[in-house]
């Protein structure tokens, strides 16, 4: 009798724990699905208004300066962004009297909606996920701001949970997929390792933010591949060949982005002048090559990478107008832009590969992302969600391949590092490390 009543109550307790989680996370998910509603409606108003009056992109310098003289003064703590989120989730505390205090400001959600919507209002080149994890994660610790304050017992290991289904959230609401987003919230912490103590928080998080972006009446783009080719050696082969390409292409995209970013820092001082500096460039870019193609989200020029052959310098021109964009300070995501980077390569490696160019632009569109991110699983997930299980599986391979190639730092400089991307080097290392335990202490 023992026995079974601690096993009923065991049960109990699994029961209770679970129905609170759904709860959290359901919550979580609905303000970061509703952020992300409002995010992807503005930015939908900024691109068409900017697209119907492109004199305005010559008021970028100055959209660039407003948004740094509002972080300067309002948003400091703020600053930090997914980097900030992931090192909250990283931070290990005890719960202490004074814990209830310890949250992201709630000041997050308004600024990078507003700093975002200003980028691409005036002609920065920037995506939206960097926003929606923000938005996700800053309002899902505003929960436990409120359980705090009303002396609910929610120690830190429960508002890491929270906010990784934050970050789930915004993931998989902004792009509507809600898989690829619960594994991002998992993944994308620590390199080479994913961890499940959160994984109920982040799908129920995940599909719930998908949910009622779809019940704000948000619609995403559909992505069609027209071609697909048969899983065979050579298929494969070509595959993993264009994976490496892709990785290779993420690891230089994040070392260029940090690199401008290192540089404004350094030799402009007062950070509002960053922007106005970078808008400077930006702008006057745009109106010297006449074309408003590698500005914003640039979703027409990755919709016609499935199609169509495209000009085979197009992801170098996205490649640069993004790395200037953010590094300069402007406010967004790198994940959009990372698509249009990949998407427009792979069709360029048509006239290499042996594989078609609808198939190369989805591989493409998925393995830049996962190899600049290090969420190798979370950009297969996305692709069998957005193309299909056929293309997916091609796109998989690329994603893997992709991740081993785009090396330790990606666009998070917060990501801890698990394991080594590379098993033989890692076995290695480990029998060197052997060998030099047994040595004699005089040989040491």
């Amino acid at each position: 009798m023992p026995a079974f009543v601690y096993a009923l109550n065991r049960q109990l307790h699994l029961l209770t724990n679970t129905l609170r989680w759904i709860l959290l996370a359901t919550l979580a998910g609905i303000l970061g699905g509703t952020a992300s509603a409002l995010l992807l409606a503005s930015l939908n108003w900024a691109t068409d208004t900017r697209e119907s009056h492109r004199w305005i992109i010559a008021l970028l310098p100055m959209a660039g300066f407003a948004i740094g003289f509002m972080y300067l003064h309002l948003g400091r703590s703020v600053e930090g962004g997914n980097d900030l989120i992931l090192d909250e989730i990283h931070t290990e505390i005890p719960s202490t009297p004074h814990t209830p205090d310890r949250t992201i400001p709630a000041r997050m959600t308004p600024l990078i909606l507003i700093g975002t919507a200003i980028t691409h209002l005036f002609g920065g080149s920037a995506g939206r996920e960097g926003t929606a994890i923000q938005a996700g994660a800053s309002l899902a610790d505003q929960i436990t701001r409120v359980l705090r304050r009303l002396n609910i017992h929610f120690p830190e290991h429960d508002r890491r949970a929270l906010l990784m289904a934050g970050i789930s959230a915004g993931f998989g609401s902004v792009f509507g997929t809600p898989l690829a987003g619960a594994v991002f919230g998992l993944e994308v912490l620590t390199i080479g390792s994913v961890g499940y103590d959160a994984i109920l928080p982040c799908f129920v998080g995940a599909f719930a933010g998908d949910y009622t972006t779809h019940r704000w009446g948000i619609h995403h783009t559909i992505y069609t591949v027209t071609g697909v080719s048969p899983l065979t050696p050579s298929s494969i082969l070509s595959a993993i060949v264009a994976g490496a390409i892709f990785g290779l292409t993420a690891l230089l995209f994040a070392r260029c982005t940090h690199t401008v970013g290192a540089l404004f820092k350094r030799y402009i001082r007062y950070a509002p002048l960053r922007p106005l500096v970078g808008g400077v460039v930006v702008a006057l870019a745009v109106f010297v090559i006449h074309t408003t193609k590698y500005i914003g989200l640039g979703i027409p020029t990755i919709v016609a990478a499935f199609s169509q052959h495209l000009p085979r310098y197009d992801f170098a021109a996205k490649f640069a107008f993004t790395s200037l964009t953010l590094g300069s300070g402007f406010k967004g995501g790198e994940v959009t832009p990372l698509f249009f980077i990949g998407g427009t390569l792979g069709n360029a490696l048509s006239g290499i590969l042996p594989l078609p160019s609808s198939l190369l632009a989805a591989m493409g569109f998925v393995a830049v992302f996962a190899g600049a991110a290090n969420t190798p699983i979370a950009g297969g997930l996305m692709a069998l969600e957005l193309f299909g299980t056929e293309a997916g599986a091609f796109a998989a391979i690329a994603c893997v391949t992709s991740y081993l190639f785009s090396g330790h730092s990606g666009i998070y400089h917060a990501q801890k590092l698990g394991q080594d991307k590379h098993p033989s080097r890692r076995s290695h290392d480990s029998t060197t490390e052997s060998r030099e335990s047994h040595a004699p202490t005089q040989a040491r």
